[in-house]
């Protein structure tokens, strides 16, 4: 890992703890007003320029529920590679109904910052309650391939 990819994964996940606490809020997309699963890690991202702004239109807030369609995925895979083991900064993907369709940044495995609803942005286990027993992908932004 280089200097500048290990100061990039540091300042991720010090910016994913600045959005602590935030509530969730579907669509949303504003460090202490309200964000989604979704949103958090793309504003994260794009906010320190490592990937381009997202723009992914309007979702249902059940989208995954009724679906096969991998949308939040296809997202990903755009700007991520699939990894076998998450670093600080990755993000995990998880299932949820019949899509992937919840992410998390890995701020040092198995510990994920993940918006949540009912509860906000929190830091918690990538194995806890709000994901115990979901199938799981971990991705690695191409800046850092």
């Amino acid at each position: 890992m280089t200097d500048l990819e290990a100061s990039q994964r540091a300042a991720v996940v010090a910016e994913a703890r600045s959005w602590l606490g935030t509530p969730y809020h579907e669509r949303g997309r504003v460090k202490g007003a309200g964000v989604d699963c979704a949103m958090l890690p793309a504003e994260i991202y794009a906010g320190l320029g490592l990937i381009g702004p997202q723009d992914p239109g309007y979702y249902p807030p059940d989208w995954h529920l009724h679906r096969g369609v991998e949308r939040y995925l296809a997202a990903v895979e755009r700007v991520a590679r699939l990894v076998d083991a998450p670093l600080p900064g990755d993000l995990v993907m998880y299932r949820f109904g019949r899509a992937f369709a919840h992410g998390a940044i890995v701020t040092g495995w198995p510990t994920i910052i993940h918006a949540v609803k009912g509860l906000g942005v929190i830091e918690s286990s990538g194995d806890g309650p709000e994901v115990a027993g979901r199938v799981r992908r971990a991705y690695r932004l191409r800046v850092w391939s």
